[in-house]
């Protein structure tokens, strides 16, 4: 019973926070049913007067803020989801940021010697306070002695004491809510809660496992090991564990300091370009971008390049989505409309039922604004407002990574913006997506796609005896397979084990017909047989 009661609990009060915040007041009410719309007067009655006078962004992060850290890392993960919460809200929810105290350095100090089982001296040569505190870990300042002998100063991210518990109570009451509402409000169904609470919390256990986001950052490094001007810290793998990351430490100016960055005499509008081109970059070419690119996760090193750090979450694409979004983003930088339907339609991102000519009308609306304006008046969440608009018009079904990844382009456009506020997104992307379209598209590309086929059709041939062998054995049993169906007992596996050089069953009859059938089309295609 602990559970549920918990949960109910956790639920009145989440109820009365937002609430007495004004988030639910704030609300739109109309086209409300009788019941709702009651719930809604009354909150407008318990709200604070003060809260009249604040924008709904900061009354919901007040809220999240108050009922505590897994609530605020719910509103963070939300963001990501504009198409349960809807796209103003999403961007509302996106620049949460953990607001909590830290804590004693002697308890991170017992949690790093139990993480990686030595003792902080023979580890460190010195171990400092805590320089930063989030609701899942904080940083450290540290020394550590190289191999020759030299000292360095390094950055030691360690996990809150108690955070995994504490995380995993909070959880289990938004999967109760979660279920009660799917119970007992049919229309919230279509939004799934459940399957959002239990990505969450997928998401969560990723983020806890310090390793994880090592690994993100050691992955990024050698993505960019080539790119000139961003670069992420190096990560101290003696030094690591589920629990502790070690990682190189960074001398520069965080980017929400737009001041100390221009006193250091760095260029504000071309790091506001090369941010963005280095996010595209790292999004189309490597298919893995960090997910969380705002200005407290970024720094200008003193040469001059973008530095970014707490790669906790992280977004990754396909290399269909990758070449899907290229073309998207090019189209509209063109003003292709009709190529940028097509290819929505070609991804499956729009059902089959719906026109193409009309959606390239629709997606007209949207890209039309963009060109011909002042640059300062194109903004990129409202045109993704728009987007979300015109797809849901055309029953475009959801892509989480795509959703991610616009959400992340909303949050760094923002920061370029704070550098250089006529700052215009799409023509600092284009350089980037044309040369994506080149190599990926142009001529290069598709003779290399060229070889990948003839590689295949290869692979292919050389087991042509093996699907001679299944084609002699379906010979044989085919006559009784069309007159009695398929009938499996211990004696026909064993005779048909027998007779296939690879212990044919009857399982992987279908698939030795396809694979015949495709290799007779592709020789005959490369041969030239017509």
């Amino acid at each position: 019973m602990a559970g549920p009661i918990y949960g109910i609990i956790a639920m009145i009060r989440a109820a009365y926070v937002l609430a007495r915040e004004g988030v639910i007041s704030a609300l739109p009410s109309e086209g409300m049913p009788p019941g709702p719309l009651l719930a809604h007067r009354l909150a407008g009655l318990i709200a604070r007067r003060s809260s009249r006078r604040r924008a709904r962004s900061e009354s919901l992060s007040q809220a999240l803020h108050r009922l505590g850290p897994s609530y605020v890392k719910l509103g963070q993960f939300l963001a990501t989801r504009p198409d349960i919460v809807g796209s103003s809200i999403a961007l509302e929810l996106g620049f949460l940021q953990d607001n909590v105290p830290p804590f004693p350095k002697a308890q991170a100090i017992a949690t790093i010697e139990a993480s990686l089982g030595r003792t902080i001296d023979d580890l460190f040569v010195e171990f400092g306070d805590a320089v930063g505190a989030a609701s899942i870990a904080q940083v450290h300042a540290a020394r550590v002695r190289l191999a020759d002998g030299t000292e360095q100063k390094v950055a030691v991210k360690v996990i809150r004491p108690g955070v995994r518990q504490k995380f995993r109570r909070e959880l289990d009451s938004f999967a109760f809510i979660a279920s009660s509402m799917e119970r007992f409000v049919p229309s919230s169904r279509r939004l799934r809660p459940v399957a959002v609470v239990e990505t969450l919390a997928q998401s969560t256990r990723i983020e806890m496992d310090l390793r994880m986001e090592a690994a993100a950052s050691s992955e990024m490094a050698a993505n960019i090991a080539d790119d000139p001007g961003f670069r992420v810290p190096t990560v101290d793998w003696e030094r690591t564990g589920r629990d502790v990351l070690t990682m190189e430490w960074i001398d520069g100016i965080k980017m929400s300091d737009v001041a100390g960055v221009a006193a250091a005499g760095h260029d504000l509008k071309g790091l506001g370009v090369r941010l963005v081109q280095s996010f595209l970059r790292h999004s189309m070419r490597d298919g893995f971008f960090h997910a969380d690119m705002h200005q407290g996760n970024l720094f200008v090193a003193a040469d001059g390049a973008i530095v970014a750090v707490d790669l906790g979450i992280v977004g990754r694409l396909s290399a269909d989505s990758r070449r899907f979004l290229a073309e998207i983003l090019y189209g509209f930088i063109q003003r292709d409309y009709q190529r940028v339907a097509e290819v929505h339609f070609e991804a499956g991102y729009v059902p089959r039922h719906q026109d193409v000519l009309s959606f390239a009308q629709a997606l007209r609306a949207i890209g039309e604004p963009i060109h011909g304006q002042p640059a300062e008046t194109i903004s990129m969440g409202h045109l993704l407002t728009l987007l979300f608009e015109v797809t849901e018009l055309f029953d475009m079904r959801t892509r989480p990574e795509l959703v991610l990844l616009q959400k992340t382009m909303v949050v760094v456009e923002g920061v370029a913006r704070t550098y250089d506020p006529k700052f215009n997104m799409w023509v600092a992307a284009e350089p980037v997506v044309t040369d994506y379209i080149r190599a990926e598209l142009g001529p290069a590309a598709k003779l290399e796609e060229a070889g990948d086929i003839l590689q295949s059709l290869v692979r292919m041939a050389r087991r042509l005896p093996d699907y001679a062998d299944g084609l002699e054995v379906l010979g044989k049993h085919l006559p009784d397979l069309v007159e009695n169906g398929i009938r499996l007992n211990d004696s026909s596996v064993r005779e048909l084990s027998k007779e296939s050089r690879i212990g044919i069953v009857s399982g992987r009859v279908a698939h030795w017909i396809i694979a015949l059938s495709l290799g007779v089309i592709a020789l005959k295609l490369v041969f030239g047989g017509g």
